[in-house]
């Protein structure tokens, strides 16, 4: 069948703008397990993604070095345990971090639609509707090859850890490779080089976690439709660096700052 190619055209199908007759809740609520004491930036990056992206609710649940920052960032962010259309753990985490990966284990446990990344890979496999958001290192060190191996065969890869998970997998790179249990295989090169910075893979996991939240119903009503939309949530996010970059560096908030612009002009086309 082949690696399909998506684009803006493939990506305004699978974003929901809300309606007239929507609410806050129906909007999708989308949950946070994510940051540590030594990386609690992922945390707010994440949040910042999904608010940009348009949400009804961003949940949070993490360590105070992520929490008091976030009050004052994202004042509308609610803290705590409760209800959640769809999670993204592990950003900012490593598997050593005893508390950190409960609370991700926890959000896992819950078995709605989830984002997985970074250190909350190795959680996987686990069943659910999961899609998994590791770069190439990370691929690199679940199945102990070089990293060298992945980079040079990344669509292989890709298929080969969303079979092994059970799951649907978005291998991050110049060239996004997305890949699902089902056979499907997209990709996204709409990429600036300038997006190769720390912090980005966590905006990238608040951009698919608020698209999934709200296609939580489609979600489960038919898992295949994960891959789409988290190749959307590649299209919006690498549209929205190039934007900020214009051929130079820029900073992630100059990212964020993009990301309503990108979602008008794909709604507008």
């Amino acid at each position: 069948m082949g690696v399909e190619n998506f684009d803006e055209n493939e990506a305004v199908r699978e974003y929901r703008a809300p309606t007239v007759h929507d609410h806050k809740y129906s909007r999708g609520i989308v949950g946070f397990a994510t940051g540590s004491p030594t990386y609690p930036g992922a945390a707010l990056l994440g949040i910042d993604g999904a608010l940009a992206t348009g949400i009804g609710m961003v949940r949070y649940v993490g360590p105070d070095e992520a929490t008091r920052p976030l009050l004052v960032r994202r004042p509308e962010a609610v803290l705590g345990s409760g209800p959640a259309s769809a999670w993204v753990i592990g950003s900012g985490m490593s598997d050593s971090d005893w508390e950190s990966m409960n609370r991700a284990r926890r959000a896992l446990d819950e078995g709605k639609p989830t984002v997985v990344d970074a250190g909350a890979l190795s959680l996987l496999p686990r069943a659910g509707y999961i899609v998994a958001t590791p770069h190439a290192g990370e691929m690199a060190k679940v199945f102990g090859v070089p990293r060298e191996l992945v980079e040079g065969a990344p669509a292989e890869y890709a298929l080969l850890a969303a079979s092994q998970w059970n799951a649907t997998v978005v291998l991050k790179g110049s060239t996004t490779y997305i890949a699902n249990q089902f056979g499907d295989e997209l990709s996204v090169s709409l990429a600036t080089p300038w997006l190769a910075i720390a912090g980005a893979g966590d905006v990238l996991g608040g951009v698919i976690g608020s698209i999934v939240a709200s296609r939580a119903a489609d979600i489960v009503l038919d898992q295949r439709v994960m891959a789409r939309i988290a190749a959307s949530a590649v299209v919006i996010h690498s549209l929205a660096a190039r934007a900020a970059s214009v051929g130079g560096p820029f900073l992630l908030e100059q990212l964020v700052a993009q990301i309503p612009v990108v979602i008008r002009n794909l709604l507008a086309q």
